[in-house]
């Protein structure tokens, strides 16, 4: 059976083929080669990808991911689409669905939204209680560093406390769009937030949001 991790490694896989290695994406001064380059290396370089974490590594990152952005474009989305070695960790499936279930939707929404004419995607309901899920469980952990009190809320009232403090922003939106906006997407979630008008503004503009 299909996983919600496969199908968002493919779809992100078609998304930065139509787009282009020159496309802009969400990630900040990446483009998508950029952003196709660094999954490529965070599945398949281990011995890198800990810069992700570690600052001690993060040199090593850099210029690991810079060889494989250098590798033709296609050669990258092949990569993508094919999945990890089979000695990767990556290659269990239950591994790859709860790590990369996530990481793959919100890096095709980088894709998807960083153009003009993106409308949100209509996600099903397994899907989106899966990312739900996830936001309760790692909701602390994304927010800890927000400027404000944050609260997640569904359209059906449940809620998740991504930061205790004051005053308090209340975040109200579907799951796909409250994992956009507590990754440091703030400004391309189609969400209602509800607060100070003071603190809904630094929320906005909060770098510290995510990972």
């Amino acid at each position: 059976m299909s996983t919600h991790a496969k199908r968002e490694r493919l779809l992100l896989a078609d998304l930065l083929e139509a787009a282009g290695p020159e496309a802009p994406t969400l990630c900040e001064g990446w483009t998508a080669r950029d952003l196709a380059a660094h999954v490529v290396v965070r599945e398949r370089r281990p011995d890198a990808a800990g810069g992700l974490l570690v600052k001690a590594l993060a040199d090593r990152l850099e210029r690991v991911q810079a060889e494989f952005a250098d590798k033709p474009y296609e050669e990258l989305i092949q990569l993508i689409r094919t999945g990890p070695p089979r000695f990767s960790p990556y290659a269990l499936k239950q591994l790859d669905e709860a790590a990369n279930a996530v990481e793959f939707y919100v890096h095709a929404e980088d894709v998807r939204r960083a153009q003009e004419d993106w409308s949100p995607r209509e996600l099903d309901p397994v899907f989106a209680d899966g990312l739900w899920t996830r936001l309760e469980r790692t909701a602390r952990v994304l927010g800890r560093k927000s400027p404000t009190g944050l609260v997640l809320r569904r359209p059906d009232g449940r809620t998740a406390v991504a930061h205790r403090g004051t005053p308090v922003v209340t975040v109200t939106g579907e799951p796909g769009e409250l994992t956009m906006f507590l990754f440091g997407r703030q400004e391309h979630a189609r969400v209602e937030l509800d607060g100070d008008k003071e603190a809904i503004e630094l929320l906005h503009g909060a770098k510290q949001l995510g990972l």
